[in-house]
């Protein structure tokens, strides 16, 4: 299929989220839309799909000028979307799913379980996706739920395929899978719309690079563009794209996990038996696919949620399940994962914002009485050492990019003596040059002797970062190796293809 894009403007109010977006999308081509988080790319690709209405521009189907009323529309001429959060019924069988709303039946409105087990595993084997028709959902790795909602588009007959940032919660040898599945249904004519902000999979995988910024199209590049230009179109300078680590005398324990039990939300152990050590002058990175435990041991080491069993021990001193203010109190920096539900009041003021954790504490306070210019000259000083783009320290913290509020809350953080620092998923929803000013940050912690904790599922990022990666999978830790070892041997680890440790 041919998809031509012409002029494709979308506003939201005032703002203007694509504007005058034109690509021509090729047969049988792996067509990549490369830009920062918030440039455009989501919401141009749900106008592509029917889930929204342009407001300008017009979209082309092998030459045939189309505008659909929903996304149904849009699949029943051919196009189909995988989103970034996946659309399965976790309790229902792949089968189910793949027909989920174009169920084949036989008498009596029956679902016809046989012809759908047959369909789907012609499917499968015709594209090399290799899924059991009869397994649960809810049971499968990330990766082989990919698989099913690649299927799903498949399985009505698609031949523009859109892939929305497909490898957010992939291991390195799924990511792997899923660029040679995405060949093949380009062998096979199958057009493909893949949307990401990752350099080296749009490099090994695309025929053509559109880069989108702030809602419009910047330049169409080949491959062989090399990530430091392509980084430049994508952020309007040059960045760089290492960080560089001096060599640290490392310390006695800074942070240290004892044999640590949590439970999640449902009340099931999400963290088993954890023991790690963080000492001074080193990074460790926490690498693993979301949703393997990182999130609720973050929490448990903030004071954030209970400790069933298990010590967390802080600079020698003992905080297991102490309060969030206690544990700042005695010394731990901490970036959360959700940077609006637990970093931030977005209503508040950025240089409210900049006090949060020491709102009493002199020199912002003095017997009960919040000294106002005390909290103004903190907060000038820290959105110029940060370089937070603001209009004003009186504005709110929702006023701000994602970018400058995360930078918020490192400068928040970072302006106070600390023991250890935490941060968990710090540059997630970050353009490229505020990643590399987050990094900068970090090492610099890390070079003054504090022990740092990173937490992301970002591989690039645990790489880039950590002195030691620890590997997180099933709520146990895998392996904790140097930053010296492979992608393919962590990704194994992050699988949880390695000993417990």
């Amino acid at each position: 299929m041919r998809v031509e894009l012409r002029e494709i403007t979308k506003r939201f109010g005032s703002f203007t989220a694509n504007d005058s977006i034109s690509l021509t999308v090729e047969p049988g081509q792996i067509h990549c839309l490369l830009g920062e988080n918030g440039a455009g790319k989501s919401t141009l690709m749900n106008v592509v799909f029917g889930l929204l209405h342009p407001d300008h521009g017009e979209i082309l189907l092998d030459g045939e000028p189309v505008r659909f009323a929903n996304s149904g529309e849009a699949v029943r001429r051919g196009i189909g979307m995988v989103h970034q959060h996946f659309m399965l019924v976790p309790v229902f069988s792949v089968a189910e799913n793949v027909v989920l709303g174009f169920e084949p039946t036989k008498s009596l409105n029956r679902l016809d379980h046989d012809k759908a087990r047959r369909e789907i595993r012609e499917l499968s084997e015709r594209y090399g996706l290799d899924v059991d028709p009869d397994a649960v959902v809810e049971t499968l790795p990330v990766g082989i739920q990919q698989r099913v909602e690649i299927l799903k588009a498949l399985s009505h007959d698609a031949r523009l395929l859109i892939l929305d940032e497909p490898t957010a919660v992939l291991t390195p040898q799924e990511i792997d899978a899923l660029m040679g599945i995405m060949r093949s249904l380009a062998a096979a004519g199958t057009s493909i719309l893949f949307i990401t902000h990752k350099l080296k999979e749009v490099r090994a995988v695309a025929d053509v690079i559109t880069v989108i910024r702030q809602g419009r199209v910047i330049d169409s590049v080949s491959p062989e563009t090399s990530e430091p230009d392509l980084a430049a179109l994508m952020v309007g300078r040059s960045v760089s794209l290492t960080v560089a680590k001096d060599a640290v005398e490392v310390g006695g324990s800074s942070l240290e996990l004892r044999d640590v039990v949590v439970r999640d939300d449902r009340g099931l152990v999400a963290v088993d038996h954890v023991s790690l050590s963080v000492r001074e002058g080193e990074i460790v990175a926490l690498a693993g696919v979301q949703g393997n435990g990182q999130t609720e041991l973050a929490e448990a080491i903030a004071g954030m949620r209970h400790v069933e069993s298990g010590q967390i021990v802080l600079g020698g001193r003992d905080i297991t399940n102490r309060s969030p203010r206690e544990i700042l109190d005695e010394g731990l920096g901490h970036v959360p994962e959700d940077r609006h539900r637990d970093g931030l009041v977005l209503s508040m003021s950025i240089s409210d914002n900049l006090v949060l954790n020491t709102p009493r504490r002199a020199p912002f306070a003095r017997r009960g009485t919040r000294q106002l210019s005390a909290v103004a000259d903190n907060a000038r000083d820290l959105v110029q050492r940060f370089d937070i783009r603001t209009t004003g320290i009186d504005a709110s913290a929702s006023s701000l990019s994602g970018g400058n509020q995360q930078k918020v809350i490192v400068a928040r953080e970072l302006s106070r003596p600390l023991v250890a620092f935490m941060a968990s998923q710090p540059t997630r929803g970050l353009d490229v040059g505020s990643i590399e000013y987050v990094h900068r940050q970090i090492v610099a912690e890390r070079n003054a002797g504090r022990g740092v904790l990173i937490i992301s599922s970002e591989l690039d990022e645990v790489l880039a970062l950590g002195d030691r990666i620890a590997v997180m999978y099933a709520g146990r830790i895998t392996g904790v190796v140097d930053s010296s070892t492979s992608r393919e041997d962590i990704g194994l680890l992050m699988a949880g293809a390695g000993r417990e440790h």
